[in-house]
């Protein structure tokens, strides 16, 4: 009897829509809580992120352009290929994180309702968040919030899955494009959701995936001009303020790590925060 030997897995970049090799053509080896192997990840360079800034840039007039039902309905699928692709994430969970599989069950299914949670929201910001304003004069004036732009955001290390969903649906509720630096140590189910959402109907380029080391990608995308928002979730105390420097050179909205309950509920902290308030004068006709 022979034996079968393993087809050992090399993941990709997620970047437009494609699945392209790092420019650089590295990779490094992703093992799971007992240092056993479990695939091989691309290591993402400068240009790897300035190509991820770029694609998001290009999807961005289109996703948000989107009207916020269909915007949901789009977020809403994803949730239903989520459910599909259980079984896989479960299994990528408990490996990463070394937690029992009944533990990563209720991980995964918490993720995928976090996710239609965020969808349901879609069609609600505006009038949670807008308002009329009362002027002196014979004029309308409204308060509407709208996105931010492309958003950076670094995933945090702890909770491969749920603390990722909680970081990435609130980008894309709002109407933001988004590039994700995967945990490096777990990074297995962000780029499998890099999956899930290449099969989706969620635009090209309105989600881009990297993995590698964030002290190495992060700098670029801190001080990228056309990023326009800084989630530092996912760093550290250390890189975290170099970071924070880099985006103030562009007034980039930035925020800041801290320890979260990825579990609690989460409450509309973090579309606030890419989110920017417009406000339209308009004369009241005779």
């Amino acid at each position: 009897m022979t034996q079968r030997v393993a087809v050992r897995k090399t993941y990709k970049l997620f970047i437009g829509g494609v699945f392209p090799r790092s420019e650089s053509g590295r990779t490094y080896v992703v093992t799971d809580a007992q240092g056993r192997f479990l695939a091989n990840a691309a290591l993402a360079s400068r240009k790897d992120a300035r190509d991820a800034v770029a694609a998001a840039r290009k999807a961005f007039a289109g996703w948000s352009g989107t009207t916020a039902y269909n915007r949901g309905q789009v977020l809403y699928r994803v949730a239903e290929l989520l459910e599909g692709r259980r079984a896989q994430f479960v299994e990528e969970v408990a490996a990463s994180e070394g937690c029992p599989p009944e533990q990563a069950r209720q991980q995964v299914e918490a993720s995928i309702d976090r996710w239609v949670w965020y969808a349901g929201w879609t069609d609600k910001l505006a009038q949670v968040l807008g308002s009329t304003n009362p002027v002196a004069g014979p004029y309308f004036d409204f308060s509407l919030p709208e996105p931010t732009g492309v958003v950076a955001v670094l995933a945090p290390e702890d909770s491969s899955l749920l603390g990722l969903v909680s970081v990435l649906a609130p980008v894309l509720a709002t109407g933001a494009t988004a590039v994700v630096l995967a945990s490096p140590t777990r990074p297995l189910p962000a780029v499998t959701l890099a999956e899930v959402l290449a099969t989706s109907d969620v635009p090209a380029g309105v989600v881009n995936v990297l993995t590698g080391r964030p002290a190495e990608v992060a700098p670029w995308l801190a001080s990228h001009l056309d990023v326009n928002a800084l989630d530092l979730t996912g760093a550290s105390p250390e890189l975290a303020v170099q970071l924070e420097v880099a985006a103030a050179q562009s007034l980039k909205r930035v925020r800041r790590p801290g320890s979260e309950d990825f579990s609690a509920d989460p409450g509309l902290g973090r579309m606030l925060a890419v989110l920017e308030t417009k406000t339209v004068w308009h004369p009241i006709g005779v």
